[in-house]
């Protein structure tokens, strides 16, 4: 996973496609959910999962509704088509990007 940008975070808008895994970094939770993603970045290379840690961007946060993290964002044209609190399982995580992202 690679740490989104400021440059990136202004162009999410004009992608057709992005997944966004927010965090901070003091969250056990989010450290497990870290090395799931992980894991499901090896099995799926055709994705990238950005990620960005919310301490840093709480003007999103607020506009996007985040509620608590880990959080995982799918966007389509800018918008949020999925929100993802829950991570389950690698498997659930695999099963549910490989309906929103297609290879």
């Amino acid at each position: 996973m690679n740490e989104l940008t400021s440059e990136q975070l202004g162009k999410i808008h004009q992608q057709k496609r992005t997944v966004l895994y927010l965090y901070t970094p003091f969250c056990g939770t989010c450290q497990l959910a870290s090395k799931m993603l992980s894991v499901i970045e090896t099995i799926m290379p055709s994705i990238s999962i950005l990620m960005k840690n919310l301490n840093y961007i709480p003007e999103y946060a607020k506009e996007w509704g985040i509620e608590s993290v880990p959080c995982l964002l799918i966007f389509e044209n800018g918008k949020i088509i999925k929100k993802i609190y829950a991570f389950h399982s690698v498997d659930y995580l695999y099963q549910l990007l490989k309906k929103y992202v297609p290879s």
